[in-house]
């Protein structure tokens, strides 16, 4: 059984999960909580490891996995997991064209076969050229009601927003997005590229996670969002 805090805990890891596809900071979880220190986060994350609701995932940043969540959480059907390690790496693939082609509605229980349109840039955008594969997701993962598809990240630009170059990113079909949600958009009806997005008046900024990179800002009518990140599966 899980205490009030480790349920407002759970509740929190799971939405910043389903929103932006990685699991908050520490210090964003202390902060959420109103803890005075990381080491209470620590505490609860312990208590919660040990009854077999989440796991961390050995020599990664932020790396929190949920196993499972409570029945009045989500619906029977599957495990709630956001992230998936799987074997080994499929070749490089090129980006989808827009809007994607082939992608699959599916409700969010057992597994999924999600069309991988091809390589998403996370660094500048490059232009989308559909391939025919597909990749294997847990249901769970999914919106109900959405329909999703699979692309592999290509460049290093989102790292800090625990995106690497290689891994592959589930995508649900949206026109819209709210401001600080990772995107899948379109630029100029030509390039394709995953950021964070940004949006004051009519200028649209498409912001990186890494220091290296700048942010990308354009005017309202040059982007078309495609879709926002809903999942990732890593490969080693």
């Amino acid at each position: 059984m899980l205490t009030k805090k480790m349920l407002e805990l759970l509740e929190f890891i799971h939405e910043r999960l389903t929103r932006d596809g990685v699991p908050p900071s520490f210090d964003e979880m202390k902060d959420h909580l109103g803890l005075r220190s990381k080491s209470g986060v620590h505490r609860l994350i312990t208590s919660m490891e040990e009854r077999g609701y989440i796991r961390r995932l050995p020599h990664k940043a932020r790396a929190l996995e949920i196993v499972k969540l409570p029945d009045t959480m989500v619906a029977p059907g599957g495990p709630a997991l956001r992230l998936v390690d799987t074997g080994p790496a499929r070749p490089g693939f090129a980006e989808p064209p827009a809007p994607p082609i082939g992608s699959m509605e599916v409700a969010p229980a057992g597994v999924a076969e999600l069309p991988l349109l091809g390589r998403i840039a996370a660094g500048g955008p490059i232009e989308a050229v559909e391939q025919n594969a597909h990749v294997a997701v847990p249901g769970s993962m999914l919106s109900r009601g959405g329909s999703h598809y699979a692309l592999e990240v290509h460049g290093d630009s989102m790292i800090d927003a625990g995106i690497n170059d290689g891994d592959v990113v589930v995508i649900r079909e949206c026109q819209t997005a709210d401001n600080g949600e990772i995107v899948v958009a379109k630029v100029d009806d030509k390039d394709v590229t995953l950021k964070r997005f940004r949006q004051r008046g009519n200028t649209i900024a498409l912001e990186p996670a890494n220091a290296a990179h700048v942010v990308q800002t354009y005017t309202s009518d040059r982007v078309q969002i495609q879709g926002k990140l809903v999942g990732l599966i890593r490969t080693y």
